[in-house]
């Protein structure tokens, strides 16, 4: 006996949003997504595939598994938006830990990698097992530095002669780590679903649309949903919600009257321009260090044509003082100040992001004594993240249900978003929604154009008041 098919109303067009729209309309249920912007994909901004969280030494040991395992689920549905460039791990001279002090997680994490390539082959996304780390020594930066740039990477050492050249060797501990984490594109990935949502038939999205009500329609167990769109105060019964406001997921909660325990953490990373170095290819750089203190980790993204995104996590760069608030008794959503929600909502003041970058450029070039020559290269990268509970070190966080026919997506990173919509599925296939025997393990199977998701993201990234350069990838395979 097939199921009835049911309506499926998705709040918010960000990641873990367009995700569920796209994942269930493939599925083949009626989904409707509502997105208070022009254009979906906004938010806090991302850059990295956390595979494996190397980036955060004080997750556990779980937390770097599960996201290995993520991430490597959020390649093979998404892989437009990947830039295939590795990341080299930097441990500072001044930090108070040692490089050998990660061997046994990498090791962990190879094992770890290879397990899921044993369990299926498809799974081989990062390369081989054996190759998901590379060390060098202060001897063998030497050597790289003395080697001729290579335009197109191929190998590790191919990705490390510019680090080689440009790194301060007195000021960092060796053995360098690189690791086969690659980058993000948060204008890819907006274009791509944009065009992906447009071809599913069962999907409708209802951009720039306010949803500022929500009723059980006790009649036929629906939920009727009120929102603003064109002006028109408009309504519709849909029988399950799921909320995927991000940062504003509280309010969802609110009108619903739900329990929850969250915070929510202002983001914003600077985008500068380092023109004597346009036409190298860099990997992702991070440089360890305390969280908050004016050591805190530094990360030198690459983009094409000498951008890159800088992140400082000291309070003068990154973090905000107050950027990390609680929800309050009365009320599940946390409440940032009216500054941060300017900035989100309207605009950043001129003075306030030429210091900020400035300040994130002086960071790196701690480092990189060359990039001292860097500028700023546009508006930062920002938005606010929303953290379920009350530890903002959890990087590994996917859904909740706290009331029936509801689902309250959680997700910190955004490669939690396949286990995330998956127990979403897992649901509806108890709810009677799904058939039991549906294939939960899905790719994007409408076909997308690498010139129309080029075009668009450009055409996105432009409208956000952002350069180009920022909605392309260095590499585009793997290899």
């Amino acid at each position: 006996m097939s199921v009835k098919k049911r309506k499926i109303a998705v709040i918010g067009g960000g990641v873990a949003g367009v995700t569920s729209a796209l994942y269930l309309g493939q599925l083949g249920l009626d989904v409707t997504l509502f997105e208070k912007e022009s254009s979906l994909v906004g938010g806090p901004p991302f850059c990295h595939l956390h595979a494996g969280g190397n980036l955060y030494r004080e997750i556990s040991d779980t937390q770097c598994i599960k996201l290995l395992k993520q991430s490597i689920d959020f390649l093979k549905f998404y892989p437009f938006v990947v830039d295939y460039r590795p990341t080299v791990i930097v441990l500072p001279l001044a930090d108070s830990s040692r490089p050998n002090k990660l061997f046994p997680r990498l090791e962990m994490l190879k094992k770890a990698y290879q397990g899921l390539i044993n369990q299926d082959p498809n799974n081989e996304v990062l390369g081989k097992s054996d190759a998901y780390y590379t060390t060098y020594s202060k001897e063998e930066m030497l050597v790289l530095k003395n080697k001729k740039v290579v335009s197109h990477p191929k190998s590790d050492d191919d990705w490390m002669i510019p680090v080689a050249q440009n790194i301060d060797f007195t000021c960092v501990q060796f053995p360098l780590i690189m690791v086969q984490e690659y980058g993000l594109n948060l204008f890819r990935l907006s274009a791509g679903v944009s065009i992906a949502l447009t071809k599913l038939q069962n999907v409708e999205v209802k951009s720039a649309s306010i949803v500022h009500n929500i009723q059980k329609d006790f009649l036929d167990d629906s939920w009727e949903i009120s929102y603003v769109k064109e002006d028109h105060s408009l309504k519709e019964n849909f029988d399950y919600i799921i909320n995927a406001t991000g940062f504003r997921t509280g309010k969802i909660d609110d009108i619903l009257g739900v329990p929850c325990k969250r915070m929510v953490e202002f983001k914003s990373a600077y985008v500068s321009r380092w023109d004597s170095h346009a036409s190298v290819l860099f990997p992702e750089i991070i440089f360890h260090g305390e969280r908050g203190t004016p050591q805190g980790m530094g990360q030198f993204t690459p983009y094409p044509n000498g951008y890159f995104q800088l992140h400082g996590m000291t309070n003068d760069i990154t973090l905000y003082k107050d950027g990390l608030v609680a929800n309050s008794m009365v009320s599940c959503q946390p409440h940032l100040k009216q500054d941060f929600i300017e900035k989100i909502d309207k605009s950043w003041r001129e003075e306030e992001v030429i210091e900020r970058t400035n300040n994130a450029i002086q960071h790196l070039s701690q480092f990189i004594p060359a990039f001292s020559t860097a500028k700023v290269g546009s508006k930062p990268l920002f938005g606010a993240q929303q953290i379920p509970g009350d530890d903002p070190t959890l990087r590994v966080a996917e859904v909740s249900f706290p009331r029936e026919k509801y689902a309250r997506c959680e997700i910190v990173k955004v490669s939690s978003v396949l286990d995330m919509v998956q127990t979403i599925a897992r649901e509806f296939i108890g709810l009677g929604y799904l058939e039991k025997s549906v294939n939960l393990s899905q790719t994007i199977e409408v076909s997308i154009s690498e010139e129309n998701i080029q075009h668009l993201a450009e055409s996105i990234a432009h409208k956000r008041n952002y350069p180009k350069s920022l909605a392309n990838r260095n590499i585009n395979k793997k290899g």
